[in-house]
């Protein structure tokens, strides 16, 4: 195994050990911007768990014209990149359980995919990561993900007003509260459409 000289303080050199796995991360976190995310659930995966049995689940392929994603990205403070929205509506015999979408987007140097569900009264339902590229050093705990839940679109949905900070995922969290305020903000375009 091959070390290196590191200097301390006083100038002295002091001999350290290179760890193979160390190579490893470093070669895995340069890989990150064009090696695909790891993914930790399928879209069905996600889905079921979203809408379990005996749901059934409804894929709607809609298109916002240029004035629906101007003013989605207004409402959401964050930018619609995309005209084409794929909802996923969820059902049961008593009537519509929710609405799910995915959202992907970038987070550092690498992509997440977000499950993000919408509740009939149009607030956050579940938010689950699917897939993500960054190290998972960078991702929230599940509660922190289940903040989220029945947060209407409003100001406080930002990390430093309604959202806790979270030590070393700042990038990740500030990402998902856009994409989770991106998603509430096309829903209610989508709604509002006659």
């Amino acid at each position: 195994m091959r070390g290196t000289t590191r200097r301390t303080a006083k100038g002295e050199g002091q001999r350290i050990k290179r760890r193979p796995a160390r190579r490893f991360l470093l070669c895995l976190f340069f890989a990150a911007p064009v090696a695909a995310a790891p993914v930790y659930e399928t879209r069905d995966q996600a889905l079921a768990r979203a809408f379990p049995s005996p749901a059934t689940i409804e894929r709607r392929t809609l298109s916002l014209t240029p004035e629906q994603r101007k003013r989605a990205s207004r409402e959401a403070r964050a930018k619609v990149e995309s005209s084409l929205v794929v909802a996923y509506a969820g059902r049961s015999a008593s009537g519509l359980l929710g609405t799910a979408y995915f959202d992907t987007h970038p987070v550092r140097t690498a992509s997440e995919t977000l499950l993000v569900t919408v509740t009939p009264d149009g607030a956050a339902g579940e938010v689950e990561v699917v897939a993500f590229g960054e190290p998972e050093d960078y991702l929230p705990r599940p509660s922190w993900l289940r903040l989220f839940s029945k947060k209407p679109l409003d100001d406080e949905l930002s990390v430093g007003r309604g959202l806790a900070h979270v030590s070393g995922a700042t990038l990740t969290t500030r990402a998902i509260a856009a994409a989770v305020r991106r998603v509430l903000a096309v829903h209610h375009v989508l709604s509002a459409a006659p």
